[in-house]
């Protein structure tokens, strides 16, 4: 596990604009607080913003980190799926730190080829860690930044292509990773299959739930979807805590996930169905409303 830092929010500073046109561009100020301002920018239905300034970070290790390193920066702020917004927003105090972080790793071939002031090579492990850091600089609360930090600690153990990891290393994070995923994935299945006492289809008996009262086999399956992850976050090494983070995560929203992955996929079919034929969207939601009313009434005087 990482050492806690002293929250310094001083560390973030202007970074002043990078050489333009002819011009040598404004050097950074130590002394003046960061300025974001955005240009916002569409490319085929998809939003990306660019940073008009440079923002400056103060690292406990490497020293000055300026980005972006040229014009052709573009960011989506937080990297976040539009699915988990509800818990990590594209926004907030945790910004800066994103901004700075998809700086750091906005390199060629997937890594980062950016170069400190003082001369130091940041590769997308070491970017990891100054965001987790920089997000406690923001102010960013402790659970929250620890959560972002595993998401982009997973993205770099299934995209990073140059890592500081022997070729070894690097794929046992990445079966770690799978074979906590698939367990994690089948066991909730299995235990959803339990609780609802229905005998789905390759799913097996678990017995941390069993027969037993609905509420103890929810508490059941709850103790489980802690313990199991923690269990298997030993196959990810020195990457425990990530492993740990991702594994209770994924277990505890599990069956919040899917919920919201049926919504979010619902909304998405209406929305395009009503821009593709308006009509038969009308049609559909007439329906739907009569439908509903039926089924009140049957309800409401039986």
């Amino acid at each position: 596990m990482g050492k806690q830092v002293t929250v310094e929010p001083r560390r973030f500073y202007d970074g002043g604009t990078l050489p333009r046109d002819g011009h040598p561009g404004e050097p950074p100020d130590p002394g003046s607080d960061p300025r974001i301002v955005l240009e916002r920018h569409t490319e085929e239905g998809i939003e990306t913003f660019a940073l008009e300034r440079r923002l400056a970070y103060r690292d406990r290790h490497l020293g000055e980190l300026l980005v972006p390193s040229d014009a052709g920066f573009r960011t989506d702020l937080t990297s976040v799926p539009a699915l988990f917004t509800w818990l990590v927003p594209k926004t907030g105090a945790h910004l800066p730190a994103a901004l700075l972080h998809d700086a750091l790793v906005a390199g060629p071939h997937d890594s980062s080829s950016y170069v400190s002031t003082d001369g130091h090579v940041v590769d997308r492990v070491t970017a990891d860690r100054i965001f987790r850091d920089a997000m406690a600089d923001t102010g960013t609360g402790v659970i929250r930044r620890w959560i972002v930090w595993t998401a982009v600690t997973v993205a770099t153990i299934f995209v990073g292509r140059e890592v500081p990891w022997s070729r070894v290393r690097h794929w046992s994070y990445r079966v770690a990773a799978v074979v906590t995923i698939l367990s994690i994935l089948y066991l909730g299945y299995s235990s959803t299959s339990d609780l609802f006492d229905r005998s789905w289809v390759g799913a097996v008996d678990v017995p941390w739930m069993g027969d037993r009262p609905w509420w103890v086999e929810v508490a059941g399956g709850l103790s489980g979807a802690i313990v199991l992850p923690l269990a298997l976050s030993l196959l990810w090494g020195r990457l425990r805590m990530a492993g740990a983070i991702a594994g209770v995560m994924l277990a505890v929203l599990l069956h919040v996930t899917v919920g919201l992955a049926v919504i979010g996929a619902t909304y998405l079919a209406l929305e395009r169905l009503a821009r593709r034929a308006p009509r038969v969207a009308w049609v559909l939601g007439a329906l739907v409303v009569v439908g509903a009313l039926v089924v009140f009434g049957l309800v409401s005087l039986g």
